[in-house]
């Protein structure tokens, strides 16, 4: 089985590969085609897994191609984490909106329209691509803003693109292991919502829900990283533990002012570390795997440090610096390929599952996976706050892809100024000049 990764000399590429070498059952991968624009990074990356897989006798395949057309012909399972723009991208995302008193993230607010509206036109190119080239292979997509580019790709590929994200995985698993459900596996997670913008509003183990207990006691609810971050008594008021990204959301002002008080933005980081790793791996003598475990340990350390730091709630837990989406990748892929039915949080497109959306618009949910794909399951309505929240973001995502299919900077700015996290017309205004300035990927608006 041929699977492509786009993207494929992208820092994590090593975590797919990695969760591939752990399976050995029949119909699994046996070529992995790493496509990415840079062959250096493609050299670095290849090095990788090779060092990664000494020592195991059935190890995939690997390839590595800076053409698409040849990447993409014959896959069986296309894993999509491109990143337009690449980090230095990401660091004018963050900068331009930062300047202008709003939130720099690479997927919420500003900074996630802007990374959007570069990435948009990109990932509809590879949808048309595999629609003629690999008709018959599932697309995975990592690539962020991941409901809206999934969301994007689906208009041409159908529900045979998949988006995914480890964010409410980790979430529910920490939810189990504070309730000290000992198989996690086990668990029903009550999520819904869009990617980085969802509640978890029960864990039902034996079909009993066991978030009530949690809420419940004030010291259980704040010894783990969301009690931490979002605090009890806020968390005890929703009556549901959310997505740590609505952290942006819910404490933006002090979030906003950690970012620009900060020495330097996420991006800005991870551009300089990630050159750094590239530039030791140009070294032919350089020791690639322990290179790139160091330099991941650091990210995933790292991570949301800011946020963190604005509530007080310390370095992340041990347990949470595991990453977790190759694990939903190959277990996607798995339930697919295999027939092997399994429930996992994915973005498809909504069908029926919330009310307040329509059928095409692509949604963060509990789905059940078989041959035939990701069937989002039935749940209840979101509360009124939470689905004010939706249908905004929502709407904030579909002038993104109307900026993109037209090429409207009237559109463009509309996005922004619709945003819940931009307080201004004026100010969306300056974003997209500001965005125009420093991306040439966005002279398509007009």
């Amino acid at each position: 089985m041929k699977l492509t990764i786009l993207g494929g000399g992208g820092f994590r590429v090593p975590l797919v590969y990695g969760a591939l070498l752990q399976d050995h059952a029949e119909g699994r991968v046996t070529h992995v085609v790493l496509h990415d624009l840079d062959p250096a990074r493609l050299s670095a990356v290849t090095r990788v897994l090779a060092e990664q897989a000494a020592g195991v006798p059935d190890a995939p395949e690997v390839s590595a191609t800076t053409d698409l057309d040849e990447a993409l012909h014959g896959a069986d399972f296309v894993f999509s984490a491109i990143r337009v723009g690449g980090l230095e991208g990401r660091a004018n995302d963050e900068r331009v909106a930062l300047d202008q008193g709003v939130l720099g993230q690479e997927t919420v607010g500003a900074g996630g329209i802007a990374y959007g509206l570069r990435t948009v036109p990109v990932a509809v190119d590879i949808a048309r691509r595999v629609a003629r080239l690999a008709p018959d292979a599932w697309v995975i997509n990592f690539t962020n803003p991941a409901g809206l580019v999934t969301e994007a790709m689906s208009r041409h590929l159908g529900d045979r693109v998949i988006g995914i994200c480890d964010s409410p995985v980790g979430l529910g698993r920490r939810i189990a292991r504070v309730l000290g459900v000992k198989n996690p596996g086990e668990a029903w997670i009550d999520y819904v919502g869009l990617n980085h913008l969802g509640w978890v509003r029960g864990l039902r183990v034996a079909g009993r829900d066991e978030l009530p207990r949690l809420l419940a006691d004030p010291d259980l609810l704040g010894s783990f990283e969301e009690g931490k971050l979002f605090g009890v008594d806020w968390l005890r008021s929703l009556g549901a533990i959310p997505n740590e990204y609505l952290h942006y959301y819910y404490f933006n002002r002090e979030a906003v002012r950690a970012y620009q008080q900060a020495e330097k933005t996420r991006g800005a980081f991870l551009h300089d570390q990630q050159a750094r790793f590239y530039a030791e791996m140009r070294n032919q003598d350089a020791p690639a795997w322990q290179v790139w475990e160091r330099t991941r340990a650091e990210r995933e350390a790292t991570y949301m440090a800011e946020n963190r730091e604005t509530a007080g709630a310390g370095e992340r837990d041990e347990d949470d610096l595991s990453g977790g989406y190759e694990k939903v990748a190959l277990a996607l892929m798995r339930a697919i390929a295999r027939d092997e039915r399994t429930t996992l949080i994915l973005n498809v497109r909504n069908q029926r599952t919330l009310s307040v959306l329509d059928t095409d618009a692509v949604i963060e949910v509990p789905c059940l996976v078989d041959a035939n794909g990701a069937h989002p399951v039935t749940v209840d309505p979101l509360p009124d706050h939470a689905t004010g929240l939706v249908c905004a973001v929502k709407a904030v995502e579909r002038e993104v892809l109307a900026a993109a299919d037209s090429g409207s900077r009237a559109s463009a700015v509309k996005a922004f100024a619709l945003h819940p996290l931009v307080d201004s017309v004026n100010v969306a205004r300056r974003l997209v000049e500001g965005y125009t300035e420093v991306h040439p990927g966005l002279a398509y608006l007009r």
